[in-house]
């Protein structure tokens, strides 16, 4: 998960530490908490320990279902030697297949550089994800495989330049028509944000006879829209993107960050901000967005000002053409630094929110939680404690859920140990787990 020439000892920087710079966040409507006492999920299940050889290690990222039969992700490094010069590897694609009462998982790709994203399954089936470079598309063989190694294949479907964005990460998303959105993290005008690399854009793919093509819709400023977004963008039904800015230069130097619409209008898209993270309790919005049925759009912060506590959820409210910004819940924290969600929250047909923490919890290795609504405020629920063994520790992103409801995730760390996992992490390699209800 590293740019061209960067150091195996920078992975675990590029992972948790680029661009998640500190944000403070201006909280406009308060909700009531209830709160209640931990309680652990009845059944939390290991499914893969990484190892750091074929299977990859260190999955930077979450999971990605198919409709119940298989899971797909990417693991930021291992995978076949001599596919990558970076000396730990670039990292796996690999899908996971429910057989009986458990499941086992293939390598389905060894990549050649780091990837930066999960997996998102197109509407022909098959794999996009970007990495950090290029945005790639993945295929299976046109004939079944004679051994569960034999690898999928890999097409670049767009390189960057710095013009039109460098380094793309979070989720890629598909609208009805199938195209392509995203994000870069920085890019778009070089001498402006992130060390004069450019502040980001956001982009449209469109596949015209067999040829990707890409749109630029909107650089970033670093003004009220912030800079360097995560987490790619979230789509409504009328075709406007939300897009979470991790900072923004303009606040008396501080680097706070914003939510902020992009609009359709004419020729070009129209940039609203919706909420300017500043003097309040949550930063750091990395993790992303995602909306219920009525519009309404949940995200997280990772920490709260100062640059420790557990972060925040948080609710933008539709309310005609506005909208109004709640915190939910505000997490406890514990350790130092930030310690609470790194990536998006997952919403179930009751209308409860299921997210990770990435370093809270009674061991302080991270958590998974579960919120529900009722009675004016939202009750919080502990589902697991990481405790970095072979549990895990440290997840990066958030959660899938299948029609039973038992929900799926990927840890950066613990796990099996192995002289290609992070040294940043003492060697361990992650897992994949499975809590059910």
């Amino acid at each position: 998960m590293t740019k061209q020439g960067q150091s195996a000892a920078s992975l675990s920087d590029i992972n948790l530490t680029a661009g998640r710079v500190m944000l403070v966040l201006l909280v406009l409507v308060a909700t009531t908490i209830v709160a209640a006492p931990a309680a652990q999920a009845q059944s939390f299940t290991v499914l893969h320990s990484f190892t750091g050889g074929l299977d990859g290690a260190n999955p930077g990222v979450g999971l990605t279902m198919d409709g119940g039969d298989h899971l797909y992700g990417t693991a930021a490094l291992g995978g076949a030697t001599g596919s990558c010069s970076f000396p730990d590897g670039c990292g796996t694609a690999f899908r996971m297949t429910h057989a009986g009462s458990g499941w086992t998982l293939a390598p389905i790709y060894s990549f050649t550089s780091n990837p930066s994203s999960r997996v998102t399954i197109g509407p022909d089936g098959t794999l996009y994800g970007s990495n950090y470079e290029s945005l790639y598309n993945l295929r299976p063989p046109a004939t079944p495989p004679f051994s569960v190694l034999t690898s999928w294949t890999e097409t670049v479907i767009y390189q960057f330049s710095f013009n039109d964005g460098n380094y793309p990460i979070g989720d890629l998303v598909f609208d009805r028509e199938g195209n392509l959105y995203g994000s870069n993290y920085d890019g778009g005008v070089v001498n402006t944000c992130s060390g004069g690399l450019g502040c980001g854009t956001v982009y449209e793919l469109t596949l015209l006879q067999g040829v990707w093509t890409l749109a630029r819709l909107y650089v970033l400023t670093g003004q009220s829209d912030g800079t360097d977004p995560m987490s790619g963008v979230l789509l409504d039904q009328s075709g406007n993107v939300y897009v979470a800015s991790s900072q923004g230069y303009y606040d008396n130097g501080a680097q706070w960050g914003a939510l902020f619409e992009l609009t359709p209008s004419g020729s070009g898209w129209t940039e609203t901000t919706l909420h300017d993270f500043q003097d309040g309790t949550g930063i750091i919005p990395v993790g992303g967005l995602i909306s219920d049925s009525a519009g309404n759009m949940y995200g997280t912060t990772v920490a709260t000002t100062g640059g420790g506590g557990g972060g925040t959820i948080f609710k933008l409210s539709s309310l005609g053409s506005g909208r109004i910004f709640d915190t939910l819940y505000t997490l406890s924290g514990g350790g130092s630094g930030r310690t609470g969600p790194e990536g998006k929250l997952l919403l179930d047909a009751s209308g409860n929110l299921y997210g990770t923490t990435y370093a809270e919890g009674a061991y302080e290795k991270g958590s998974v939680f579960k919120l529900t609504p009722g009675n004016g405020g939202w009750t919080y629920t502990s589902l697991h404690d990481f405790t970095g063994g072979s549990d895990g520790a440290n997840p990066l992103d958030g959660l899938v859920m299948d029609s039973s409801g038992n929900l799926y995730g990927t840890t950066y760390a613990g796990g099996n140990t192995g002289s290609r996992c992070d040294a940043g992490f003492n060697y361990q390699c992650g897992v994949v787990f499975e809590i059910a209800p």
